[in-house]
């Protein structure tokens, strides 16, 4: 079968694009992470000791991330919701008011001596805040943009190789590689679409993980375009493989936010640490800055670690019966622990357990996450370690 050159090399000229344009994307997403206020500023000790411990903590008026709460005492209206409270936000509080009563005389003094002049600066302040804000959500927004930028040039890549080859785009690992990526990209902006931005904190450890695997499958993966193996050249192809590619894309989503889960609950170990009065407030706590700042509560990461799972776990259902319907159709038998099909069922099985003993033992936090990565980590295995160092009757890599 002649393989259309231009279309070939149009595909891979476009994958190229599509990884600078991820990583222009990644570095703004970047950018209005660590300038932005998504998880807020801790106010100085002086300033809280205006609100009040008991302001502080009381129902209700838990800041919506931890150190939301502002010299005046409001929450900052970007992360004001109360669905997405942090638990840890009341225990820095609490330590905070602790230490606002022990400076209080001395910060008294300072702000007296200071007189309007520490006034007019409040102002300042207060007033050239909206537009530094403005401009930090600007980045992001060009961020997004960028990124719909580099998932139209991915499409493009996709579609332009399975045209030059007169086949589906999915025959090989780095095809498959790339066609993951689309998918946790996809994954990203739908998430983005349904939310109204609310998630655009996540855009940087979606694209680092994203730009690194296109950068690994257009290296070590790399294939020219090429017709399929004899073996792949069934309809199922578009079937079993498409449902095994849609969903570890998505587990790829699910994996990013179950690290980020565990290390805010590391971080929000800390703090309770702190309120109780086991440990003393580290600078990060005090100052603007630091990734755990920025990100929403645990509670809220494990959450949306469970119902991204919630979603893919169907779909690798549909992957693993449909490849046993296919494997009768090739090799006369449904099932025959080949490595591919065993390491399938044990990521499945792992999957399966994640969502079981959320819903049954009520498991959440470190152990449901231990779980969801050691799904992940099944599925990499299924993926590489079987593809590239395992023989079996699925070594279709097509990499030498």
């Amino acid at each position: 079968m002649s393989v259309n050159s231009g279309l070939a090399a149009l595909s891979d000229h476009l994958l190229g694009v599509t990884m600078a344009v991820y990583a222009l994307a990644m570095l703004g997403y970047a950018a209005e992470f660590a300038f932005s206020r998504f998880g807020g500023t801790i106010a100085a000790p002086a300033a809280m000791s205006s609100v009040g411990a008991a302001q502080l903590t009381a129902p209700g008026r838990v800041p919506a991330m931890a150190g939301a709460v502002t010299a005046g005492g409001a929450v900052h209206p970007a992360v004001a919701d109360p669905a997405a409270t942090d638990p840890a936000a009341e225990a820095l509080a609490a330590a905070a008011a602790r230490d606002a009563d022990r400076v209080a005389e001395r910060t008294a003094a300072a702000a007296a001596m200071a007189g309007g002049r520490d006034g007019a600066g409040a102002g300042a302040g207060a007033g050239g805040e909206p537009p530094v804000t403005a401009r930090v959500r600007w980045l992001g927004r060009i961020a997004v943009a960028l990124t719909l930028l580099g998932w139209l040039a991915h499409v493009g890549s996709v579609t332009a190789r399975g045209l030059a080859a007169d086949r589906v785009p999915w025959g090989n690992m780095y095809e498959f590689s790339s066609m993951i990526t689309l998918v946790a990209v996809s994954t990203y902006l739908a998430m983005l679409a349904r939310t109204r931005a609310r998630v655009r904190w996540l855009g940087v450890f979606v694209m680092f993980p994203v730009v690194l695997y296109l950068g690994f499958a257009g290296t070590v993966l790399y294939v020219a375009v090429g017709p399929l193996v004899p073996a792949l050249n069934s309809y199922w192809l578009k079937i079993h493989v498409v449902a095994a590619i849609v969903a570890s894309g998505v587990f790829m989503v699910s994996a990013v936010t179950t690290v980020l889960y565990l290390l805010k609950d590391r971080w929000e170990n800390k703090l309770a640490a702190v309120a109780a009065g086991r440990a003393d407030a580290f600078a990060a706590m005090r100052k603007r800055g630091g990734i755990m700042l920025r990100l929403p509560s645990a509670a809220v990461l494990d959450r949306i670690t469970y119902r991204v799972i919630g979603l893919a776990f169907p779909i690798w259902t549909f992957a693993v019966i449909a490849g046993a319907i296919w494997a009768e159709a090739a090799w006369g038998r449904y099932w025959g622990w080949d490595p591919k099909e065993t390491w399938s069922f044990i990521t499945w099985v792992i999957y399966a357990a994640y969502l079981h003993a959320r819903a049954t033992a009520g498991w959440k936090g470190s152990r449901a996450a231990s779980i969801s990565l050691l799904g992940f980590s099944a599925l990499f295995i299924d993926y590489y370690l079987v593809n590239l160092v395992i023989s079996g009757l699925h070594s279709y890599a097509g990499v030498e």
